[in-house]
């Protein structure tokens, strides 16, 4: 089950699909749906060059804090220029993503995400001293429903959760100053660096298993289905197996603390007895401690293999997923309000254009989403495909868009050789 929980700007569909969708309306002839295909191919091209740029903006300005650069780095040379570029780094991810329509995950929604229980019924620890700065970006909220089996599949219960489609989270770790302060030798990371990683379908409540220090910790009722038995066999097997050990080393202590003044006397068979009852209680003990954790160890393996299979890219592989989803939405919203000024044959408001797309969305594929109008005309009054009279939008007719789209493209590179 899956459910939009509320309305989001993200288009859920392919750019390819949405041509596909556009050009099956039946509202374009045959002619002008391959003018229109034309002028999506123009507009993907156009876009593709711009977010280039932003990319290799964003592979400099994170290169002085990269932990998996496998380059020598020769800039930035001081101090203020690398602070410099990890503002430009920050500045041009945000913008980025805002692109791609990710929303903030404020530090509220993080603190309340905490407090929820987790859905893989673990105890988790973040320790948030170690960073200096951290952000959380996400993408397709929705409202899943799981059944939860346990008691080794006697008791199931159904359950609902808010999970997050995509899963953004930017970590700058703290100077290694700080970590020398606190004599901390063996780290896994490196200080001063910043990890960027992105991840598929996580629970609300698990945001923070995705933090790089989560340490699994033992819940209540996992300590207390190891403790109570252990208490019980424990007591069971002092009485029952360690009597004569507990009475022979009782008298060798008093013995010994001049409690007692007749010396024991310890034959061969009283040592054998002696070394056997130590033996069964070191047994036990060490049972007890394997216990103990191999039920971390499980823990651990749970949440291994969750962020395993959820782990999408990390680092500078995150930028090019990121570019390319930007890209997308760009390209769909920009298509989608064109097409239906043009669908349209006369200048509409914006409101009236933003409420036939989203009807559009939700009588033809019952989708709800909140489509981003002000966002997609700026793009067209931009690349000249919309014309603004009087608060009335309208789109220039096909053949003009192509000529226009052209030009576009045409003028990225243009030098004067003769200098």
């Amino acid at each position: 089950m899956n459910t939009l929980k509320r309305k989001e700007r993200f288009i859920p569909y392919r750019k390819t699909d949405i041509i596909a969708m556009c050009c099956d309306d039946a509202h374009l002839s045959e002619k002008d749906v391959l003018k229109f295909q034309d002028v999506c191919k123009l507009l993907s091209s156009i876009f593709h060059f711009r977010f280039h740029k932003s990319l290799e903006t964003l592979k400099d300005s994170y290169a002085p804090v990269n932990p998996d650069l496998d380059t020598q780095l020769v800039y930035p040379k001081t101090e203020e220029e690398k602070t410099q570029m990890e503002s430009v780094l920050i500045s041009e991810l945000k913008q980025l993503l805002d692109a791609a329509n990710f929303e903030v995950i404020t530090k509220e929604d993080l603190d309340n995400a905490m407090q929820e229980e987790s859905l893989f019924k673990i105890r988790l620890n973040v320790d948030f001293d170690d960073f200096e700065e951290v952000l959380f970006f996400r993408r397709g909220e929705s409202e899943k429903e799981e059944t939860l089996i346990s008691w080794f599949g006697l008791r199931k219960k159904k359950i609902s959760f808010i999970n997050y489609g995509r899963v953004v989270i930017y970590v700058k770790y703290k100077d290694q100053k700080y970590f020398d302060q606190q004599k901390r030798k063996q780290l896994f990371f490196t200080p001063g660096s910043t990890i960027i990683k992105l991840f598929q379908n996580i629970p609300r409540s698990d945001l923070e298993m995705l933090f790089p220090n989560t340490e699994v910790r033992m819940k209540t009722i996992d300590k207390l289905i190891i403790g109570v038995p252990a208490a019980v066999g424990g007591i069971i097997m002092l009485a029952t197996k360690l009597g004569a050990t507990l009475i022979l080393t009782g008298t060798l202590l008093a013995f010994w603390l001049g409690m007692r003044d007749e010396p024991v006397v310890l034959d061969q068979t009283a040592l054998l007895g002696l070394a056997a009852g130590f033996g069964t209680l070191g047994a036990f003990l060490w049972k007890q401690f394997s216990n103990f954790k191999n039920r971390k160890i499980q823990f651990m393996k749970t949440l291994a293999d969750n962020l395993y299979f959820k782990n999408l890219d990390n680092n500078t592989g995150v930028f090019h997923r990121l570019i390319d989803a930007a890209e997308e939405e760009e390209c769909k919203e920009t298509i989608l309000a064109y097409y239906f000024l043009l669908r349209s044959g006369k200048a509409m408001d914006t409101e009236e254009l933003d409420r036939n797309i989203e009807q559009w969305f939700q009588e033809h594929y019952q989708q709800s989403l909140d489509f981003e109008i002000q966002d997609a005309l700026r793009k067209l009054e931009e690349l000249g495909l919309a014309i603004t009279r009087d608060n009335m939008i309208s789109a220039i007719p096909l053949n003009d868009a192509r000529i226009k789209l052209d030009a576009i493209w045409d003028s990225y590179f243009e030098f004067n050789y003769t200098t």
